[in-house]
C-alpha cells in the first residue's frame, strides 16, 4: 500500500475529495516524522510504536576488498507494532 492508496481509502471511508484525504494522509507523516526528529517516541494506541534508536559507531569491513572500514554512528526509526496488530497478523 502506498500513500496514495491510503489516500484513497480515507477518502472512500469518510467522504473526503482525494486532494483533502492526500494532505491529511501528508500532514500525518509529516508529524511522525518531525517528532522522530526531536527524538521523541510516537506511541499510536492499538496500532503501535514508533521509537528512535541510536546505533553506535563500529568497524566493519567492505565485502570486495576486505578492508577495515569505520561504520559511522546513526540514529534509525523502529516500530513496533500492538498487540492487537499482532493479532490481527497471526490470526
Amino acid at each position: 500500500m502506498t500513500s496514495n492508496d491510503l489516500a484513497d481509502a480515507l477518502a472512500d471511508a469518510n467522504g473526503l475529495t482525494k486532494s483533502d484525504a492526500k494532505k491529511f494522509v501528508d500532514a500525518v507523516f509529516a508529524a511522525i516524522a518531525g517528532a522522530a526528529a526531536k527524538g521523541d517516541e510516537i506511541s499510536l494506541n492499538g496500532f503501535g510504536k514508533f521509537k528512535v534508536k541510536h546505533t553506535p559507531a563500529r568497524e566493519g569491513r567492505n565485502p570486495s576488498t576486505g578492508a577495515t572500514i569505520k561504520i559511522a554512528a546513526a540514529k534509525k526509526l523502529t516500530f513496533a507494532p500492538a498487540k492487537a496488530i499482532k493479532d490481527k497478523l497471526n490470526g
